[in-house]
């Protein structure tokens, strides 16, 4: 069975609109996914990569026409200027580390429901009520916001430690463990679905 090791950061407008092909093309080749959040903020400033608010206007004009190209062609909608926007988003994310630990939901549909927290409904993925209602929602204890704190605030800054080590910069990353090919992008999805074929 393959390994897919999934990092990306809650916020990234690129997760959201990643939609759950990623989960589709893991059970179409029978792979499995490892969920590591980690602080993308922290990984462009190891990595050489620009945090979005220093970067050249253009590159942000740039930005924001693929993110309503990337919305129409997905059929995901999207508010392109979220309030508050970026959120902290660790507290989801440790949220999201408990919840695989737990194990018995659907961690994709967790994801994807944070994301569009953010993304399509404005609201912040900050606030325990936010993470509760997307650990309910996708069949988590809504206690794991709380109790997954601890543990969740480790994996995440190990997450990032690792995410340097295995030349991640970016996300959303796959990274596909036995042979080391990494894609970079939701737009790169369909690269990892013809390289599982080809295992």
């Amino acid at each position: 069975m393959a390994q897919i090791d999934y990092f990306f950061s809650i916020f990234s407008p690129w997760t959201y609109l990643a939609g759950t092909r990623l989960e589709e093309i893991a059970a179409k080749h029978g792979a499995a996914v490892t969920y590591k959040p980690l602080d993308l903020l922290a990984l462009f400033d190891r990595t050489g990569g620009t945090r979005p608010a220093a970067r050249h206007p253009s590159r942000m004009a740039y930005r924001m026409q693929e993110l309503q190209r990337w919305s129409a062609k997905l059929g995901k909608p999207m508010n392109f200027t979220p309030a508050g926007y970026p959120p902290n988003p660790a507290p989801a994310s440790y949220a999201v580390i408990a919840a695989q630990k737990a194990g018995g939901g659907d961690l994709g549909g967790l994801v994807q429901a944070l994301a569009r927290a953010v993304w399509a409904e404005d609201r912040n993925i900050a606030e325990d009520d936010v993470i509760r209602a997307a650990l309910v929602a996708n069949g988590f204890d809504g206690d794991l916001v709380t109790t997954g704190l601890f543990a969740g605030a480790m994996a995440y800054e190990k997450n990032l430690e690792e995410a340097v080590e295995r030349g991640v910069f970016g996300s959303p990353f796959y990274i596909v463990a036995e042979t080391d090919q990494r894609f970079w992008g939701q737009d790169r999805l369909d690269f990892l679905d013809a390289h599982l074929a080809g295992l």
